[in-house]
């Protein structure tokens, strides 16, 4: 079942395909067999996979914090604690990353949008959009300095360093049967990712036609949220359009102010919000948008305030009204679900303490 969005200005072919609908029942590929993803499972929670042998993907992608960390900005190697919490080592000097961790829930439908073949391979991952595909994303951070890296491997060595300190433990030769590549590391936790996904919510239910799995007030809201214009960027099953776009928030140390539209699912366990974890509430987001709306009239109907970054074009369309904010936030509760897996080893085969693990 497809919902077509009402346009703010009438109808215009060039304006974005604003249909929402329901996710698919599974994201998995032919070759996602259990033993792959138990593998995966593995991988993603063993700190062997970093240099300094302190963190895992789980350090930021953790089943506690809705499988990022609740910060604004991760903090990777030499860090202590989990989620929120975490700080800096006693004497260490790096600092906090500059962007906030995206949620793995419902990665590996990134880049699904209607209309098209989704190709996972092509699946555009981290806010700027810079990877392509589940497997692709996995080395990122372990190259990464400030995340998994450290200052004791150079980046060209990285993945390679990783895969020999896999070779080194018996467990993991027996668990890849035969030999470890770099490949076959994110082949393995690309496929795990697969697996954490929320296909159930009251929406998706919704969709697919059980008249009674949202509330009154949310069906308002989601008209309200089309009527708006949000789903002009917010659309597809994951509303999201994948695209980059310039909604006036930098990133201080690149200067770069477009990033990837953010998906929309999951938002109750995700906060805080925007690349930078700079928007702590869903309250605080719609007032974002309240300024936003202001600040795109004075720089894109003519205004010459210098003052204001470039903006982009499709703030113009956006009609977000005060009296819908309840409404809307009430919706936004719709795309979320408690059900999903939070499942946390009680060990990894490197005998390294698994990170949320309670003892």
């Amino acid at each position: 079942m497809l919902l077509l969005a009402a346009l703010c200005r009438g109808a215009e072919e060039s304006l974005p395909d604003q249909r929402v609908g329901a996710l698919p029942p599974s994201a998995a590929l032919p070759g996602d067999t259990p033993e792959k993803v138990a593998l995966g499972r593995l991988l993603f929670f063993d700190p062997i996979l970093s240099a300094t042998r302190e963190v895992a993907c789980a350090t930021c992608h953790h089943p506690q914090h809705g499988w990022a960390d609740g910060r604004a900005t991760s903090l990777g190697v030499h860090g202590i604690g989990m989620g929120p919490k975490r700080r800096l080592a006693d004497g260490a000097s790096f600092l906090p990353m500059h962007r906030n961790a995206p949620t793995v829930l419902n990665a590996a439908f990134n880049g699904l949008a209607f209309g098209q073949t989704h190709v996972p391979k092509k699946a555009p991952m981290f806010w700027d959009n810079r990877v392509e595909g589940l497997e692709a994303q996995v080395f990122g951070p372990i190259r990464a300095r400030e995340e998994m890296r450290g200052e004791g491997v150079v980046e060209a060595e990285a993945v390679s360093q990783m895969v020999q300190r896999l070779r080194a433990i018996p467990e993991y030769a027996r668990l890849f049967g035969g030999e470890i590549t770099a490949e076959k590391v994110a082949q393995a936790i690309a496929a795990y990712e697969r697996t954490l996904i929320t296909t159930d919510t009251p929406f998706d239910r919704f969709m697919r036609g059980d008249q009674k799995a949202m509330t009154a007030m949310q069906q308002r809201g989601m008209e309200a949220f089309q009527r708006a214009g949000c789903a002009l960027c917010h659309n597809g099953p994951m509303f999201s359009d994948f695209k980059l776009h310039a909604i006036g928030v930098t990133d201080a140390t690149t200067s770069r102010r477009e990033f990837r539209t953010p998906t929309l699912r999951e938002l109750r366990h995700t906060a805080p919000y925007m690349h930078n974890g700079s928007v702590r509430t869903l309250e605080d987001v719609m007032l974002f948008y309240d300024r936003l709306m202001d600040h795109a009239a004075e720089t894109l109907d003519g205004g010459d305030d210098a003052s204001l970054p470039p903006l982009d074009p499709l703030l113009r369309r956006l009609n977000l009204l005060p009296e819908d904010h309840e409404a809307i936030l009430v919706f936004l509760q719709a795309l979320s679900s408690d059900d999903y897996d939070r499942r946390v080893p009680d060990r990894v085969p490197s005998g390294l303490p698994v990170p949320g693990h309670s003892d």
